[in-house]
C-alpha cells in the first residue's frame, strides 16, 4: 500500500536531496543537486554533469546520473513540489 506524498518547496527538497548525497555509501566529491522539477510525479534532480572539453561524459558523470536516479526513486515517494 503506497502512503500520500507530502508538499515540499524546491529548496527545502534540494537540501535534502544533498543531505542524502553526502550520506550515500557511493558518492563522489562535487556531486550536488543545484535544481529540480516534477514530471508526471517524478522529481528530475539536476546539476554539473562533469562532461570533458568535447562535452561527453566522463566517468563521474555515471556517478552523478547514478545519484540523481536515485534521489529521484527515493524522493518521489515522498513528497510533491510545491513553489
Amino acid at each position: 500500500m503506497k502512503s500520500e506524498t507530502q508538499p515540499i518547496d524546491r529548496q527545502s527538497l534540494l537540501q535534502e536531496a544533498n543531505k542524502l548525497i553526502r550520506e550515500h555509501e557511493d558518492t563522489m566529491a562535487g556531486i550536488e543537486a543545484t535544481g529540480v522539477t516534477q514530471r508526471n510525479g517524478v522529481l528530475v534532480f539536476s546539476g554539473e554533469y562533469f562532461l570533458d572539453e568535447q562535452g561527453l561524459p566522463t566517468g563521474k558523470s555515471t556517478a552523478v546520473f547514478n545519484m540523481f536516479k536515485y534521489l529521484a526513486h527515493e524522493l518521489s515517494e515522498k513528497y510533491y513540489l510545491v513553489d
